[in-house]
């Protein structure tokens, strides 16, 4: 998946970009790790049993330019994206998503479109 101004998840009907504003402290004190490219990464488990290991995951890429961002959900592993929007079965998910999101957005990372 490559970086885009804008990412939607998988089944949403949200869109986010990279806040303006948003620079790397801003990213660091927000959780998110430098990796060995010098892109920053948040990876949060969305399940609502922290020893589940097999639960989704919310990853979060921002470009080393804070300018661009990937956004997914994926299975535990990392391996295939997961849509929470489908059915009832995620509804716990899909509120902490929520949750997670409108935080960053608050915190000045990301913006809604």
């Amino acid at each position: 998946m490559a970086f885009e101004k804008e990412a939607t998840l998988l089944g949403s009907k949200e869109t986010f970009k990279v806040n303006p504003n948003a620079k790397k402290y801003t990213l660091r004190d927000n959780g998110f790790e430098e990796t060995k490219k010098g892109n920053f990464q948040l990876i949060r488990t969305m399940d609502t049993n922290l020893l589940n290991k097999q639960g989704v995951k919310l990853k979060i890429v921002i470009s080393d330019e804070v300018k661009q961002l990937k956004i997914s959900i994926t299975t535990g592993n990392g391996l295939r994206p997961v849509n929470i929007y489908n059915g009832d079965a995620y509804k716990e998910i899909r509120e902490k998503v929520a949750f997670t999101l409108s935080d960053l957005v608050e915190r000045g990372v990301l913006e809604k479109v």
